[in-house]
């Protein structure tokens, strides 16, 4: 697929990651739709709309197509899709990102002394990248071959924010197992991308607010465009169906395709602090 001919969907792209990855995959000047809530600039506390990322897509050569779109909302998104389906016939690249990062998520304590609503980011982030990749499928498919990535963490083994959190890592890195055994006959590889920290919008906000609370890891961290760059050169591998199925760490996968961030620089792998990514069986049951 060449960069200019790619379809390519980015959930929960008004800021963050989906925003970085959205960029990223624009300026090899794919059309890239980016779905989010945020309309408007104050609808949410942090800046950043599906309309100013679109904007940006433009200026960096690609052409950017924003959609209001609620995650929560099977009909919304799947009437998105059947709109997707009229204007192209395909779909060569999807990044589940779309996660709701509820109030509490990263206090400390016991989970239930947290609130209950952190079982929100289960629907928004588990569940709709079951729904998006459902209603995604047939265009997949219609296209000959691509690529399905779900962005994840280390949480996905290690505690992180409690069991909320991980259990919803956990979830989206074994549905990119198992959606890969189902799509492999037609070419379309699925993967779980572990990211890094990431310097987004809330990341910022929260060093200004307690620099000492990522002690270490701020100087490290990764541009929110990093894993976009990842997924751009995991599109082009000749041996991409060679890695589906699995979950990979993008700071080891980037340095393995020859991959940098932003500035030139090589973010490390967290592999030796925080675990590995796990081993999936081979054994298939239908």
């Amino acid at each position: 697929m060449v960069g200019s001919e790619r379809v390519v969907v980015v959930t929960g792209a008004s800021r963050g990651a989906g925003k970085g990855i959205a960029l990223a995959l624009g300026e090899t000047g794919a059309t890239v739709y980016v779905t989010g809530r945020t309309r408007n600039e104050g609808d949410a506390p942090l800046p950043g709309t599906v309309f100013a990322t679109a904007e940006e897509i433009g200026r960096r050569g690609g052409r950017g197509v924003p959609v209001v779109l609620d995650h929560r909302d099977d009909a919304q998104v799947e009437a998105f899709f059947e709109r997707l389906r009229d204007e192209h016939g395909r779909l060569d690249i999807l990044v589940n990102n779309a996660l709701t990062v509820p109030d509490g998520l990263t206090e400390k304590g016991p989970f239930w002394e947290k609130p209950l609503s952190l079982l929100d980011l289960l629907d928004v982030g588990m569940r709709s990248t079951y729904v998006t990749s459902y209603f995604a499928a047939p265009l997949l498919v219609a296209g000959g071959g691509g690529l399905v990535v779900n962005t994840s963490s280390f949480g996905g083994t290690c505690y992180m924010h409690g069991p909320a959190y991980g259990a919803g890592k956990a979830a989206v890195d074994k549905m990119a197992h198992d959606m890969a055994v189902d799509f492999r006959p037609w070419n379309v590889a699925v993967v779980s991308i572990w990211m890094g920290l990431l310097a987004t919008e809330r990341t910022l906000a929260g060093f200004a607010a307690d620099p000492g609370a990522y002690d270490g890891l701020a100087a490290t961290a990764e541009s929110p465009e990093f894993t976009g760059r990842i997924i751009a050169a995991l599109a082009r591998d000749p041996e991409l169906m060679t890695r589906t199925g699995r979950v990979l760490v993008g700071a080891e996968i980037a340095q393995e395709l020859g991959v940098v961030d932003t500035k030139g620089q090589q973010p490390p792998s967290h592999r030796p602090m925080l675990g590995n990514p796990p081993v999936f069986s081979e054994a298939v049951i239908d």
